[in-house]
């Protein structure tokens, strides 16, 4: 854990992290040659990835070159899929103002109101809501990416106030909403009951009180992964969910 809060003084430059993400991928995948049920074709599409997800694990906008990274996947005709906490609004600005948008945008919101999200997320730095209202602010500028508010709704914690969700949802308009249930899995196991997991009955209901405040209605949805997708316009049911 200790790890996470170590300074970086000297950053990789883009093209080295999507090299070095490409022979990571291509190593891992490289057993599936010898599969009797992987085709020949099959497997020389996996070692070509078209798709990049710049997420998973910590905040990528803390890396002060990510527009220079997105602007290096765009000139390789990937596609880009970034994932933020919504902390460093700067860093979405530089996107906005450079031109380099990501082709997914998701911005995590962790409460409808100040409070929640403090007690939620426990941030380091004092002003966390106020830069993710920022970040928030910032969605309607992006004109390329398709930009999603993700909710990941937790019992007795943050599943509460959806009117309130629903005026953050018209403060960054963004192309969807994603409604997904925590899971109780990992580190979270240690801080949260098993019954703070939603059923996916309760997120449906969620995502029905927050149609009547912001005017998005519901598109798809996946039980298995729990989640619900609201929007404007149906035809973002092509949108790929976001079952991580």
């Amino acid at each position: 854990m200790a790890d996470r809060f170590k300074a970086e003084h000297v950053w990789d430059p883009p093209s080295l992290i999507l090299d070095e993400a490409i022979a990571a991928q291509r190593k891992l995948l490289s057993g599936f040659k010898a599969n009797p049920r992987v085709t020949k074709q099959l497997f020389e599409e996996s070692m070509k990835p078209i798709h990049v997800a710049v997420s998973l694990d910590g905040e990528p906008t803390l890396y002060p070159l990510i527009a220079d990274l997105i602007r290096e996947i765009d000139r390789r005709r990937m596609t880009s899929f970034l994932v933020t906490n919504g902390t460093m609004p700067q860093r979405l600005r530089e996107m906005v103002e450079s031109g380099m948008e990501p082709t997914n945008l998701y911005i995590s919101i962790y409460g409808p109101d100040k409070a929640t999200y403090q007690k939620v997320t426990l941030p380091l730095i004092p002003d966390a809501w106020e830069r993710t209202l920022a970040s928030l602010r910032l969605l309607p500028s992006f004109k390329r990416s398709r930009t999603i508010m993700r909710l990941t709704l937790v019992k007795e914690q943050n599943m509460h106030d959806p009117k309130s969700y629903s005026r953050l949802v018209m403060e960054g308009a963004p192309t969807a909403i994603e409604l997904k249930g925590y899971s109780w899995l990992g580190e979270s196991k240690n801080r949260l009951p098993i019954s703070a997991m939603p059923y996916q009955s309760e997120i449906r209901e969620f995502a029905r009180e927050m149609e009547e405040g912001s005017g998005y209605k519901i598109v798809a949805e996946d039980p298995v992964s729990r989640v619900v997708l609201l929007a404007q316009d149906r035809s973002v049911t092509g949108l790929s969910l976001d079952t991580r």
